[in-house]
């Protein structure tokens, strides 16, 4: 089971390369792409941790970007959306019309408690 999320990565990285995402350097697990889609450039970007995938898009919708992607992706793999996201990797994430709120609230709590 150790090796599940690398094997998941040999076959869904090339399969977002042929999709046409490019690689980041920076970070070989994040995945980004635009397309002109009825007269607008969308964009997508896909981070993927072990056999979880995190998408920010400036679309969403019949036609978008987005939902072209994730229906080709579901038809590729048995894949869930469970929505929006409120926490990555201990970063809790809220949102509202005019921001992106990231904290850390329960690991800083967490440090306090085993440390202090």
């Amino acid at each position: 089971m150790a090796q599940a999320g690398r094997r998941w990565q040999r076959s869904f990285f090339p399969w977002l390369r042929d999709w046409g995402f490019t690689q980041c350097s920076l970070d070989p697990c994040v995945f980004t792409t635009q397309r002109e889609v009825d007269g607008r450039l969308q964009q997508l970007v896909v981070s993927c941790y072990m056999d979880d995938l995190f998408t920010l898009y400036s679309e969403n919708g019949p036609g978008s970007l987005y939902e072209s992607c994730t229906s080709d992706l579901a038809a590729r793999w048995n894949v869930e959306d469970q929505g929006p996201v409120s926490d990555l990797l201990n970063v809790d994430i809220t949102r509202d019309a005019d921001c992106i709120l990231l904290q850390q609230r329960k690991y800083i709590e967490h440090l306090v408690e085993t440390y202090l």
